[in-house]
């Protein structure tokens, strides 16, 4: 009996605390020990996400105070007395401790893992296993930071948030150009290799789709979000990214942008193009002047814009909107892409502080328990920069908070969010030096025609 306990109990127990193939063979045979274990702390970014969500619902409040003994103020058990303060653990207040404990996760592992070259070191042991300690970790961290007093936390961490979240917009536009750089690479090849009309006919479709859905944007938001006689920030934000992505486009089709990179088109311009739309409109829904930002309702039902969100009542604020589901949205596809990414573009390779060419090819192995593990191929090298995959992830915990909490700027005095201009300007700034990064991307290889850029 105890031989068949050990070997039902062992496999297990090996998942827990070994490497992360492990825990995904099952659906995932052919993954690399590399990719399995980003998917993994992924997965951890993810679940405080999702719990972050739980706890913002409108009305989860009320249902906790109707747990018997259990909120201050609440339903109360005779002779219990209530010690949570329920205020703490619900709404934006909860949503900065949750994603403060996963940017500590993220940082400690991100200083534990500098420097790690290839899975011979002892950290890359701690990297790629003992996830259920891992788990622990988080979760110690998580409860520790319903502990911190109010006092200026918030205020500080709403900083630490905006930085953060700048950083974070500029790392989804590389992982935007990567991703469109590989998908035109893809469809360019099969167009070559087999029926050409067809791929490129859907070069074509996706490109001028991109480009209306881009134009489309331009003019609702001088519909909606600019006024003959105000919004004069509006008028600039949207008409001085209008010219850049005319220009990131004009110039990605010159010759001579194209002799020297054969890979840049029309299609990573439209990408970008329409990410930068999405950006300016992001940026404009944070302006504290009601009169340059209506509210998504008032649009949908022509309801006068004073009316549906009054200026008098700075606490009445709508949490989730349609830019933040937006935003989530690309966030998930960035956390994912990067989770799984093989760029074969060395510049973002560079930038991204990857080198997917390097190490052993991986495959499917079974192991003495029977069960089916990934082939490790760091043993020659890393493929991914540990501790820039942990900084990334922490980044991406900052953004969350910030599009959980719809960039509002929390205001102890009053327990009012309240819509701050920084948050306008950071968002603005990042799509500028996005776009500039793009076109850098297109002009390098012609500038320094000697360096290799392929």
């Amino acid at each position: 009996k105890m031989k068949i306990l050990s070997l039902i109990t062992y496999p297990h127990a090996s998942c827990l605390c070994g490497s992360a193939p492990c825990l995904l063979c099952g659906c995932c045979p052919s993954s690399n020990n590399s990719t399995v274990t980003r998917l993994v702390f992924s997965f951890f970014l993810l679940l405080g996400t999702l719990v972050s969500v739980i706890m913002i619902l409108p009305g989860m409040e009320t249902q906790l105070r109707k747990i018997p003994g259990f909120c201050q103020g609440g339903t109360t058990i005779p002779g219990i007395e209530n010690h949570v303060n329920c205020d703490v653990i619900v709404g934006y207040k909860s949503v900065y401790r949750m994603c403060f404990a996963m940017a500590c996760f993220f940082f400690l592992f991100s200083a534990i893992m500098i420097r790690v070259k290839s899975s011979k070191d002892p950290r890359a042991t701690i990297q790629n296993g003992f996830w259920f300690f891992k788990f622990l970790i988080l979760v110690g961290i998580t409860v520790g930071a319903f502990f911190i007093p109010d006092g200026t936390f918030h205020d500080v961490w709403f900083y630490f948030g905006i930085v953060g979240s700048f950083m974070f917009i500029l790392i989804q536009l590389i992982l935007l150009i990567d991703f469109a750089h590989s998908w035109n690479e893809v469809w360019v090849r099969n167009a070559e290799e087999g029926n050409s009309k067809c791929w490129f006919s859907g070069l074509l479709f996706f490109t001028v789709l991109h480009y209306a859905l881009a134009f489309a944007a331009v003019v609702l938001f001088y519909l909606y979000y600019t006024k003959p006689d105000n919004c004069a920030e509006h008028k600039f934000f949207i008409s001085f990214n209008l010219i850049l992505c005319v220009i990131i486009s004009v110039v990605s089709v010159l010759p001579k942008v194209q002799d020297a990179s054969p890979q840049s088109g029309l299609l990573q311009s439209s990408i970008i193009t329409l990410y930068t739309m999405y950006v300016t409109w992001s940026a404009m829904t944070n302006n504290p002047n009601r009169e340059c930002n209506p509210s998504l309702l008032s649009l949908v039902s022509n309801i006068n814009k004073t009316e549906a969100m009054p200026t008098s009542s700075p606490g009445m604020v709508q949490l989730w909107d349609a830019q933040g589901i937006v935003g989530l949205v690309i966030f998930l596809f960035c956390t994912f892409y990067a989770s799984i990414r093989s760029s074969s573009n060395a510049q973002v390779n560079r930038l991204m502080q990857t080198e997917e060419g390097k190490g052993s090819v991986g495959g499917e192995e079974v192991g003495e328990d029977g069960l089916r593990r990934a082939m490790d191929n760091e043993e020659d090298g890393v493929t991914y920069n540990y501790s820039f995959f942990h900084f990334h992830l922490l980044l991406a915990s900052l953004y969350i908070m910030m599009t959980l909490t719809n960039w509002y700027k929390p205001d102890i005095t009053t327990q009012a969010m309240q819509n701050t201009i920084p948050a306008v300007w950071v968002k603005i700034s990042s799509s500028w030096l996005g776009l500039g990064l793009y076109l850098w991307t297109l002009v390098a290889p012609v500038i320094f025609p000697n360096r290799d850029f392929n």
